[in-house]
């Protein structure tokens, strides 16, 4: 039996200034509701007791009849609801220790959006129409929808430049799996280039926020001459600077959607290695380049679409020494600095480029991988340098 793949489908509009304000109102709510009933479960915590979501839904009932709290009552309870389901699913991330313990949202840092569920929404003829409102959304259809398709969930949100975004989650039947082929490919990150393939290409790497560096800079110090605080003329400038952030993270991810996208359609084995870049991003030198990379990003991408459509991605343990092993004669090199672009094999004398030969080693890594099932990380002294066995320490007999 197949199965439709939920996708979300975001789309920008321009709301009317009664629509924005309830939107606003709904965002501070939702936000409100959140905090509070954190702030409930961490007290029960404190005394040993659990508070699951039913307990929050009837502590929400209970604000809404307060003086102090009435304005709740105000605007659609969905969204309240869902927020509710949201710090449910924090809670269980965390005792499955798969998260950190949830966080307390803040008004100027925290994510505005509200999300509807089909109660509270009318979506006929292309019009989206949500609860507490007489119009329907301005949006603009920069895509279409599915054929037939009908939104289960709609996520309206804001973000720091001040741009509107709802975000339709349908089931998309065009997602189906691709037809299966033989091709694999390795993919090696970097700086200097974005993606080196085993094929032998190289993609440019675009330095997105390079080239608005100068005005980004300029921003910024418009910013820090503001007197802190809520004033008009600072808020300008805060959203001036988000803006040309917005504009490097818009550009960004359409590469990588391009990227990922044309190399999942073509390979069917993906072969990456597991960077650590959480850990890579705390060097001063490489922190800008690297973020502006957006190699987990890359990774991300390439995942959830090989997901979509029946491809494979294997991530390489992140000490599988790519770059120092002859991919023609197994040899092991003792030390190569990130300096070095281009080196040639003592042994069998092979002019490699540095990021050529990581991209093959990478492949021929996951390919042992997919075959036999072996791990990547080689042993520490062996002959030629390669092994496909991941060492084991040996058990000690009583």
């Amino acid at each position: 039996m197949a199965t439709h793949v939920k996708r979300a489908f975001k789309y920008r509009f321009y709301p009317t200034d009664a629509q924005a304000a309830e939107l606003s109102r709904t965002f501070g709510c939702v936000r409100k509701v959140y905090n509070m009933a954190l702030a409930a479960r961490t007290e029960a915590w404190a005394r040993q007791e659990r508070v699951n979501y039913n307990q929050t839904s009837a502590l929400l009932t209970a604000w809404k009849k307060t003086e102090e709290l009435a304005y709740l009552g105000e605007v659609s309870s969905v969204p309240l609801q869902q927020a509710l389901r949201h710090l449910q699913t924090a809670f269980a991330n965390f005792f499955a220790k798969r998260a950190k313990y949830p966080r307390f949202k803040a008004k100027k840092t925290s994510r505005a959006s509200a999300e509807y569920t089909s109660s509270a929404f009318r979506f006929r003829d292309g019009r989206l129409t949500l609860a507490k409102m007489a119009d329907p959304l301005d949006i603009v259809w920069s895509r279409p929808l599915p054929d037939g398709a009908t939104p289960s969930t709609v996520t309206v949100s804001r973000d720091s430049a001040g741009r509107w975004f709802v975000s339709l989650l349908c089931e998309d039947p065009r997602v189906m799996p691709l037809a299966a082929t033989d091709t694999a490919v390795g993919i090696d990150v970097g700086l200097d280039h974005l993606l080196t393939l085993s094929t032998g290409e190289k993609i440019a790497n675009p330095r997105h926020e390079r080239r608005d560096r100068e005005r980004l800079a300029k921003a910024q110090r418009e910013l820090s001459r503001k007197a802190r605080g809520d004033g008009a003329n600072r808020r300008k400038a805060r959203q001036k600077v988000a803006k040309i952030h917005a504009r490097i993270a818009d550009r960004r991810r359409d590469v990588l959607h391009k990227l990922t996208t044309r190399l999942v359609r073509e390979n069917q084995t993906l072969v990456i290695e597991d960077l650590t870049v959480r850990t890579m991003v705390k060097n001063r030198s490489l922190a800008r380049a690297i973020s502006d990379a957006a190699w987990a990003e890359f990774r991300s991408m390439l995942e959830y679409k090989s997901g979509w459509y029946g491809r494979e991605v294997i991530a390489v343990d992140r000490f599988f020494p790519s770059s120092k092993l002859c991919s023609t004669c197994g040899t092991l090199q003792p030390v190569m600095p990130l300096s070095v672009r281009t080196w040639t094999c003592v042994s069998c004398g092979t002019v490699h480029d540095r990021d050529g030969n990581a991209a093959k080693n990478l492949l021929a890594a996951g390919l042992a991988v997919s075959v036999c099932g072996a791990g990547v990380r080689p042993q520490r002294r062996t002959p030629d340098g390669q092994s496909a066995m991941k060492q084991k320490t040996p058990r000690r007999e009583p």
